[in-house]
């Protein structure tokens, strides 16, 4: 791990906090901006996943450390209400900013200048100094971002989340690459924020080593899990029992977004290997994949329906469209062992969320999902994506049948490190430093 990452680091419980000179003050109120997905959407539909899980969290633990959060977030429906208190302290503001319905989040960048704007109206109604900081999610925020803060004379913080020269350089067969557009304003975006937050050491060595990114600007921050609502709570009989699912059964669960980069259908590839290997097996399989078509996935949304089908194993996969969190947790506690084959992942919150309910996970050993699971403790993680490889991680589950059990306990431990409080607190100290740096700059700048 690079020096200047290390700095910033610290354990999995998060980064240590950051010592500042003197009473700096944590700011008041912050803009948050999510332009492409609303904080009040369902996770695993259309652009709607881990992203805005974090930010409904962060915020919501921001608040309660008295940082008041207004998230503005692109009108999808009409008749919505400009302004939706959406827990204690955070406000969600519905900005018009082209049709409601129809708009591919590739067709954003051109409504970006109506968003602005509608961000610019809705400040204009303030005292000056209303806000306190600007933090932006994803790189189409951050366009907005650079101009708000700017504007306002507030540091601008960024998250990144996913980024396009990652994801470039790790494309499903047959995926999209990500346009020069979002490549190009990344790299602004990289080079006018005050401070980038990452989600693992691997995301800032990342954004230092693609987009030649300040070191010193880079923080890491986890994201953190619901730990109230993924908890192995009244056990894996029971979960299975409330969702009608047999108690002895071999259960590998897929839970996302149904896209090539997420690679379900490596999990049925493995799945067809584990059959051939061992057909009686197939009386106790039941694979549920739970999620919507989304991105590059759209394109074929059956497809996934018709491998099932091709590779002879229509008769154990159980497609399952997105679901609440809280029924989500019940599926994670359903679970046998939650599988990731994902080309790419900032963080893998999903990963976290089926430990901390109890849940072992094999992983596709990518992103920050090395972070998140302990390979060979709280689950396995898989070099490469070849589904003979994950058929051999699966048959661990088969071989010992107390595994599940034994690594389930170590996961839901593990996870308890990862709770937003941390991940809130070590967040307002990046904002804190941002504005200590941001003031020292403007003075001696008129000084």
């Amino acid at each position: 791990m690079s020096q200047y990452v290390s700095r910033f680091a610290g354990s999995l419980a998060g980064p240590p906090r950051l010592r500042l000179p003197g009473g700096h003050r944590r700011p008041r109120r912050i803009a948050m901006l999510s332009v492409h997905t609303s904080p009040l959407h369902q996770p695993g539909t259309g652009d709607a996943g881990g992203m805005n899980v974090y930010i409904v969290e962060l915020a919501k633990r921001l608040a309660e450390i008295n940082i008041e959060v207004e998230i503005f977030t692109r009108a999808t429906t009409g008749g919505l209400a400009p302004t939706v208190e959406m827990a204690p302290g955070v406000l969600v503001r519905h900005i018009d900013a082209g049709p409601y319905e129809g708009l591919a989040k590739e067709e954003l960048p051109a409504q970006l200048c109506a968003f602005t704007h509608g961000v610019m109206q809705a400040w204009a109604g303030h005292r000056p100094g209303h806000y306190d900081l600007v933090h932006s999610h994803y790189w189409l925020s951050g366009h907005v971002g650079w101009l708000a803060a700017e504007r306002w004379g507030v540091p601008l913080v960024h998250a990144m989340h996913t980024m396009a020269k990652v994801k470039n350089a790790a494309l499903a067969d047959g995926d999209t690459p990500e346009p020069a557009a979002r490549v190009i304003g990344e790299t602004q975006i990289v080079d006018a924020a005050d401070r980038l937050i990452a989600n693992t050491a691997e995301e800032a060595d990342e954004l230092v080593r693609f987009y030649d990114a300040d070191p010193g600007k880079v923080a890491v921050v986890h994201p953190g899990v619901n730990l109230e609502r993924f908890r192995p709570a009244d056990g894996r009989a029971a979960a299975r029992a409330r969702l009608g699912l047999p108690q002895d059964a071999l259960i590998p669960l897929f839970a996302g977004r149904i896209q090539p980069l997420k690679a379900p259908d490596i999990l049925l590839r493995a799945v067809a290997v584990l059959l051939t290997e061992n057909p009686s097996l197939r009386s106790r399989l039941v694979v549920p994949v739970i999620g919507g078509p989304s991105g590059s996935g759209l394109a074929k949304p059956e497809g996934l329906h018709k491998l099932a089908a091709r590779l002879g194993i229509s008769d154990v996969v159980r497609f399952h469209p997105p679901v609440g969190q809280d029924r989500l947790a019940d599926w994670f506690r359903a679970a046998s062992v939650l599988v990731m084959p994902s080309y790419s992942e900032s963080f893998g919150l999903v990963a976290i969320e089926a430990q901390a309910a109890g849940t072992p996970v094999v992983a596709a050993e990518v992103g920050g999902l090395p972070v998140a699971v302990k390979d060979g403790t709280t689950g396995f993680l898989v070099p490469g994506h070849d589904p003979v490889d994950y058929a051999r991680a699966l048959r661990h589950f088969v071989d010992d049948p107390v595994l599940v059990d034994r690594m389930g306990a170590a996961a839901a431990h593990h996870a308890q490190s990862f709770g937003w409080g941390t991940a809130a607190s070590a967040t307002a100290d990046v904002y804190t430093a941002a504005i200590h740096e941001h003031r020292r700059r403007v003075r001696s700048h008129h000084g």
